[in-house]
This record gives C-alpha cells, sequence and structure tokens, in this order.
C-alpha cells in the first residue's frame, strides 16, 4: 500500500476511515473511491476521478448570484467556513465560477519529496509536481490550490502553467501562494484568478534541480484550506467582488435557487412600488396572502421575460405557495 501523508488531524481520520479496498494512486490523491465516499450527500453524476459534476447549467445560473445569497443559504445549512477574502485579483470585474479540483502544499521536505516523485515516475505522471494536478483539469474547472501563501521564490504558476490550466478548463484559479508573469497571464482573457501576491521569482520544487526545494505538494482532489475555508474536491467555486465562497456540491442548486427567488420578488416588488400598487411599508415586510398570490400571477405572466431563467421561474411558481401558504395567482 502507498504511503500516505497525513494531511492534518482531520484528514488522517478521514484517510483512516476509507476501506482497505479503496486505495489511494499515489500519496495523499484522494482515489475515486475515497472522494465517492467524503461527499455522500452528492446524488448526480461525477467525474472519473469522482469529483461531484455539478450540471454546466447550474453554473450558468450561479454566475447571477452574490456572495451576500450564497452565504446566507450556506450559513443556513450549517456550513460556516467557506468563505476567503484578502486576495489579488486578475480581472477583478469578472465573475468566477467552477468546479474545484484542489491540491495542497507544505514547506519543502526533500526525504518526502523523493518518495513522491518515485511514485510519479510509476504512475507516469510528466514534468514538476505543480503540473501533475494541471493535467487532471477538465473543462470549467477551477484549480485550487494551498501554497501556504509562499511568496519569494514560491510561484509554481506563471504564465506558462497558466496557459495549460486555462486550455483545459476556459477558466481562472484560486491560488493561496504567489504568481508570477502577471502580465502574460492577463492576455489570457477569462483567466480570473484569485491570489495572494505577486512576485518574479520562480518555484523551486524538484530535487533534481539541485536548488532549495522550497515547497512539496502532498494532496490533489483531498479535503485543504484556502484561508479560513474549508474545500472538497467537486465545490462550486464562485468568486466576485473580491471574495471567494466555496459551495458544497449539493447545495449548489439549492444556493442558485434561493438566490433567484429574491432576485424575483425584488423585481416585482420595485415594479409595484413604481406602480404604487402598494406602499414600502407593504413590500419591505412579509407579505400578506393578497401580495403572494399578485407575485405568483405577476411570475406567470412574465415567465419568460425576467432575469431569471424559466426553469427558476417555475421553481418559485411551484414551490412558494407551499411555503407561504398564499393562494397561487392566477
Amino acid at each position: 500500500m502507498p504511503f500516505k501523508l497525513p494531511i492534518c488531524a482531520a484528514a488522517i481520520a478521514l484517510l483512516s476511515a476509507v476501506s482497505a479496498g479503496a486505495q489511494s494512486p499515489a500519496p495523499g490523491f484522494m482515489s475515486r473511491e475515497e472522494v465517492v465516499h467524503y461527499s455522500p450527500e452528492w446524488t448526480g453524476e461525477r467525474f472519473p476521478d469522482g469529483r461531484p459534476k455539478v450540471p454546466d447549467a447550474i453554473l450558468d445560473r450561479m454566475r447571477q448570484v452574490t456572495l451576500e445569497e450564497a452565504w446566507a443559504t450556506l450559513r443556513s445549512a450549517g456550513f460556516n467556513h467557506q468563505y476567503e477574502d484578502g486576495w489579488l485579483s486578475l480581472f477583478p470585474d469578472k465573475v468566477l465560477v467552477g468546479r474545484a479540483l484542489t491540491a495542497q502544499w507544505v514547506p519543502g521536505r526533500p526525504d518526502l519529496q523523493k518518495v513522491l516523485e518515485e511514485d510519479g515516475r510509476r504512475m507516469n505522471r510528466k514534468g514538476a509536481q505543480n503540473a501533475w494536478p494541471v493535467d487532471m483539469l477538465q473543462p470549467r474547472d477551477v484549480y485550487v490550490a494551498d501554497h501556504f501563501g509562499l511568496k519569494e521564490n514560491g510561484p509554481s504558476i506563471g504564465d506558462n502553467v497558466g496557459n495549460a490550466i486555462y486550455a483545459r478548463t476556459g477558466n481562472g484559479i484560486v491560488y493561496d501562494g504567489a504568481v508570477r508573469d502577471i502580465e502574460g497571464l492577463k492576455e489570457l482573457p477569462n483567466f480570473t484568478a484569485f491570489v495572494r501576491s505577486y512576485d518574479p521569482s520562480h518555484h523551486f520544487g524538484a530535487l533534481s534541480t539541485g536548488a532549495r526545494l522550497n515547497s512539496t505538494m502532498v494532496s490533489i482532489n483531498g479535503p485543504t484550506h484556502i484561508g479560513k475555508a474549508t474545500v472538497m474536491p467537486g465545490d462550486v467555486v464562485l468568486g466576485r467582488n473580491g471574495g471567494v465562497l466555496f459551495i458544497p456540491a449539493q447545495l449548489a442548486e439549492r444556493v442558485v435557487q434561493e438566490s433567484e427567488e429574491v432576485r424575483l420578488a425584488d423585481a416585482f416588488g420595485h415594479q409595484r412600488l413604481r406602480e404604487k400598487k402598494y406602499t414600502a411599508g407593504e413590500i419591505d415586510t412579509a407579505w400578506t396572502p393578497a401580495i403572494e398570490a399578485d407575485f405568483i400571477g405577476w411570475l406567470k405572466a412574465n415567465r419568460t421575460k425576467l432575469p431569471v431563467a424559466p426553469e427558476g421561474v417555475d421553481y418559485v411558481i411551484r414551490t412558494r405557495p407551499t411555503r407561504t401558504g398564499a393562494q397561487p395567482g392566477s
């Protein structure tokens, strides 16, 4: 059985609980069976590596969700450690949405690095460690890496690795570390990146260079943390306005639905206020059954003209009356 590096105390408990038949393909690299084992609440499609594959349609709708709306849903579901900020952003006016593929680094240790490099050769992995997770990326993935904020001699992502990530995903990164070649990275139009810093130095991450080993990658597709947030492979990444939320896959559709309901209620309320049909006091408080019925009727009459996809409108029409007790509109 290949050596497993305990990522942290919590990871020790996780890895010890895996059945003997679900062995990792390499040290700290979660197998499909392990990824499935630790994401039991996801019942939908998965990637070959076991990560939850939240549908593209949900990702498309997620782009309109605000951090506040998503945070409120996660908080109500008991997920209190999913947000991190304090980033240097490439393309700060753009929104980053995608499925997380995770990696974790620790300060370099030669004896551990030697074992990992030997295992990588047996697995026919190409290049240095910083290329290994890149080779696993799928369209619309977000590479999420904890590089423990390493800055000087730390950047493991420059314009070459950035181009490789972008070619595979068409997407950006969340990287708790420094990047280099920042002008080259900015040439990638949708490489919406949240990183800790920029540094012109480069990473020393292989024993063969003969240079001081700065860091060692110890986990791919395992649980990791980005600052104060916990991230699991397959989480939906929502980055905007300088902050990033990591949304558990099983909550992604709920986040979208609740956000869309708020958006629709706001659009209805604003229109009715402009029409002077209701007062601000009536709209700002819990709606009466009559206003709720008016809202449902308004949704039905404007189903294809609203700032929400029709399937989102249908969800509110179908479910809101059962939650408010109001009669559906005509």
